[in-house]
């Protein structure tokens, strides 16, 4: 009887009950959770695997989608049920339910299989809501403004630099604006949708919506702009509500006056549109939408300029103009002006204030003015909480770098920049910058003392002062750490700048320029996958060149492109062929298919437009190994022929196009370029190879290294042209010459052939041009030359590539060759120089890989995770006469470990998900 009564529990337990191993978590829509503002009308959706068995693999899936949470409880998928799907798939799942609707939420969950046997719980509930898909569904919002910009006055495209004398100063007003409306009860859900350009600051009833910063990300303002979604429903209140607006700059309207500017453009004055959607609990909606009905006037900041700073007279504050009690009389009616032909949802994550520097000391030059020192060159803008009179006024310099009198110095990275202050008086006031930001890390004061000094001239006191750093807010999914202090700093010192320089675009520098070359995207792109999630704003980068893409085909070396640069700075197609490579790397590590299809036709017109370009099927124009070490100052490349990087650029290109190509099924194109890019290569041997001395050009570490990572190199030949790579390294005294497009190509090289001895030997030093060079010569982000130049910028990511070694080479996470979404990892570390441990991890699509070895006198042991619904080979660096022990047992007695092998020295061993622990004696 007892045995019956256990049998009929069990029979009502759940199926979960028995899963117990097996859980879903980490739900995604179009490669964010719960997002706002998806535009597909067939998101994708992905998910990771919990699992503490081994070797845990799914099997299959259900996915149900209903349009109201509470039916998802009831596992009611009203909208779609996918049924039990047999597939071991798990990333960018496409929808298939019924048409989306915009502006609504769909609430999503999903159960899976294993092949253990094993079948989950449901999910936890996860949602996505629609964008706006159409023009008719921002309801007949207009776009407003305080005033319109005369078409005669708009600059598009920019000029470089000042401009013509006859363009004279222009400043613009930065409006305000306010709308007041009433929410009845029963709210369930408010959306706003808005866009603001240059760049908004959104409240509802006072309160600032958000924490974002330079809202929305810049485009090329006169084909698309963006439109931020925000959940606002509980920033609502039952009754009388305020919507208020501030707009600033941007790129939208550069100010000119004497302050520096890079770029002279207007699109038109600040102008916004949004549209807010509410709907209750009775199922009807209202709208509040941007209109001639909303009031404006001038707001307290005075000048604000993307490259120039900003200046706020505090005495011009309208005290709760944006709250609901605040009398608008005296403002006007908005005016109503032209849009801009495409507006999407910003997909990419937000800029935010992501970290905060107090001063580590400050110090008083000779014309009374004060510097403090922050400790760190970053991205950001100064906070000042200052005590005074009304209308003293306090103005604020950012540099990088002092000069010898310790006055800020802005000779390399663009001035006169500054911010200033006006004095409200009457007690503490605290303020920082709204539209504008720069690269620094000391700021000059003038105008005011530090908080118990002496101030015989009774200015204004500073209570306090520090840097806000600011950038865009991709997640961090990477670690990384060893032994040697070096190589630790060293990652310190590119993570800072490629922190500075993600933007809303991937900039080249955080203060001069500020445009996004697009070489460093491909180029760096791999130390940035393996630290931050940047799979929205990579996707933001590549919608950026398909805008900027001419009609003759031509991908030009700067996206969004502002400005028409002279050559070589706008075709170099080391530069451009990140529209071929990048759309193919955001596939190879998220799995996103879709973004092929979506540039396909970009890839093809670009690789059409090179064509045209070439000479013998050669190509010449450029830049080249930009910034490479020659003997004269760093510039456009002198050790490496142009002919060459290009060549091998468009080789490249080429046979990612014939991959592309296949996988869209699109195989009348893949022979055709299979066929031109086996011209390529034959016109690119003949013209370069040496085959006596086994070189390429004239045989630069950049030459050599190019034409073996691209496959250029013949394979009886391969071994003679790396030997050359090394020699060279090796007779210049481990030293480095690659440049920004060389030396990414000289590591992977280095790298794959099992040479990380030299990379070890090329960067652990400080007495050569390179990364330790920069640190003993003050360095605390990357600079933009290797010998860290005071004349050029001090903060540039385009010489990180060592990030990817850290991670690859060292650590040893790499992606298999085929592998999508590192489905397929290889553990591989590289046991060099007087490291004795490293350790990283990296949140891959499928969940955490990690790999932690250290070294020492009793041996060798190497931790390893790897997620469910992967596989991985480890190499681990030992002989075949080596004892090996997993997780404490002898490989022999470890059914879930494989040995498949040996080569170059090391022992190969296949495995499933897990942790494991290799020792070795």
């Amino acid at each position: 009887m007892m045995i019956r009564k256990i049998y009929v529990l069990l029979l009502l337990l759940p199926i979960g009950a028995f899963a117990q191993n097996l859980k879903v978590t980490e739900l995604q829509c179009e490669h964010k959770q719960n997002p706002l503002g998806i535009e597909s009308a067939m998101p994708k959706l992905s998910w990771q695997l919990l699992s503490n068995q081994h070797n845990t693999m799914q099997t299959a899936y259900r996915i149900l989608v209903a349009d109201e949470i509470s039916k998802l409880k009831n596992n009611e998928g009203n909208v779609w049920d996918s049924k039990k799907v047999i597939s071991p798939a798990s990333l960018q799942i496409v929808y298939r339910g019924k048409p989306m609707q915009a502006a609504k939420t769909y609430y999503w969950k999903v159960m899976i299989w294993d092949n253990h046997k094993n079948v989950s719980d449901w999910s936890s509930i996860a949602s996505w809501q629609m964008g706006l898909l159409a023009k008719t569904d921002w309801a007949g919002a207009k776009w407003i403004a305080y005033n319109k910009l005369p078409d005669s006055s708009a600059i598009v495209p920019f000029y470089h630099g000042k401009g013509p004398k006859k363009l004279g100063m222009a400043n613009d007003v930065l409006p305000l604006m306010r709308k007041s409306f009433t929410v009845h009860d029963q709210l369930k859900k408010a959306t706003l949708y808005i866009c603001g350009l240059g760049h908004f600051e959104l409240s509802l009833n006072g309160k600032k919506t958000s924490d974002h910063f330079l809202d929305p990300g810049w485009t090329k303002y006169d084909k698309q702009a963006l439109y931020v979604p925000f959940d606002v429903t509980n920033e609502l209140q039952s009754g009388k509500n305020t919507i208020g607006v501030m707009l600033g700059n941007g790129f939208y309207f550069i100010p000119r006056d004497k302050r520096y500017r890079k770029l002279t453009g207007a699109f038109g004055y600040p102008k916004m549109i949004c549209r807010l959607v509410m709907e209750y609990q009775d199922g009807h909606i209202e709208n509040i939408l941007s209109d001639n009905s909303w009031k404006t006037a001038p707001g307290p900041i005075t000048f604000t300029s993307i490259y120039a700073g900003e200046d706020y007279d505090a005495n011009l504050e309208q005290t709760g103009w944006n709250t609901n009690n605040f009398d608008d009389n005296k403002w006007h009616n908005v005016i109503t002006v032209d849009g801009t032909p495409m507006l999407n949802a910003q997909m990419a994550d937000p800029l935010k204030i992501m970290e905060e520097f107090a001063p580590q000391h400050k110090n008083k030059i000779s014309t009374g003015a004060w510097v403090y020192d922050l400790g760190q060159n970053f991205s950001g803008i100064p906070q000042l909480i200052v005590q005074g009179k009304k209308g003293d006024t306090i103005k604020i310099i950012p540099s990088e770098l002092i000069n010898a009198d310790g006055s800020a110095n802005q000779k390399a990275s663009g001035g006169p920049h500054y911010y200033k202050y006006v004095l409200k008086g009457g007690g503490t006031e605290t303020w920082h910058p709204q539209f504008s930001y720069y690269g620094f890390k000391y700021l000059q004061v003038e105008g005011a003392v530090p908080q118990n000094e002496t101030n015989a001239n009774q200015l204004p006191v500073i209570v306090d002062i520090k840097g806000l750093h600011t950038r865009n807010a991709a997640a961090t999914i990477g670690k990384f750490t060893c032994s040697n202090e070096l190589f630790n700093r060293t990652f310190k010192l590119i993570d800072w700048a490629m922190k500075s320089n993600m933007a809303s675009v991937f900039t080249d520098c955080p203060h001069r320029e500020k445009l996004g070359w697009i070489e460093e995207a491909h180029l760096v792109g791999s130390s940035l996958r393996y630290n931050y999630d940047i799979a929205g704003l990579a996707r933001k980068c590549i919608n950026d060149m398909r805008i900027s893409q001419t009609e003759d085909g031509l991908i030009p070396e700067i996206a969004p492109e502002y400005v028409k640069f002279d050559e070589p700075f706008r075709d170099s197609p080391e530069w451009g062929s990140n529209a071929v490579i990048l759309p193919w790397y955001v596939y190879q590590w998220y799995g996103d298919r879709e973004v092929l299809t979506e540039n396909y036709d970009m890839i093809k017109r670009y690789l059409a437009y090179l064509d045209k370009k070439t000479d013998g099927h050669l190509l010449y124009q450029g830049l080249g190994d930009w910034f490479d070490l020659g003997p004269k100052p760093p510039g456009v490349s002198q050790l490496t022929p142009k002919g060459i990087t290009a060549s091998s650029i468009y080789y490249y290109d080429l046979n990612i196009a014939v991959k592309i190509a296949q996988l869209l099924g699109k195989q009348a194109d893949a022979a055709s370029y299979k066929k031109l890019s086996a011209e390529v290569k034959q016109a690119y041997n003949n013209k370069f190879f040496n085959a006596q001395t086994k070189e390429y050009g004239t045989g630069s570490q950049a030459a050599n290294a190019m034409s073996v990572y691209a496959g250029l190199v013949d394979p009886q030949y391969k071994t003679a042209v790396v030997n050359n790579i090394v020699k060279d390294i090796r007779d210049r005294g481990n030293s480095l010459t690659a440049g920004d497009i060389g030396y990414r190509y000289l590591l992977r090289v280095l790298d794959d052939e099992g040479r990380s001895d030299v990379i070890y030997d090329m960067n652990s030093r400080s007495d050569k041009p390179g990364y330790g060079y920069q640190l003993a010569h003050g360095a605390t982000a990357l600079t933009e030359s290797w010998a860290a130049l005071p004349e050029v910028s001090n903060n540039h990511f385009m010489l990180g590539h060592l990030m990817e070694w850290f991670y690859s080479g060292l650590a040893g996470i790499r992606p298999a060759e085929g592998s999508i979404a590192f489905n397929r990892i290889e553990i591989r570390p590289e046991v060099v120089g007087d490291v004795t441990s490293a350790s990283a991890s990296y949140q891959s699509p499928y969940g955490k890989i990690s790999s932690s070895w250290k070294k020492d006198t009793r041996g060798f042991e190497l931790s390893v995770g790897i997620p469910p619904n992967t596989t991985s080979i480890v190499y681990l660096p030992v002989n075949k006469s080596t004892a090996i022990k997993i997780n404490g047992q002898n490989i022999s007695n470890e059914k879930d470990v494989k040995l498949i092998g040996y080569q170059d020295g090391k022992t190969m061993l296949k495995i499933g998900s897990g942790n494991y622990t290799f020792n070795t004696k």
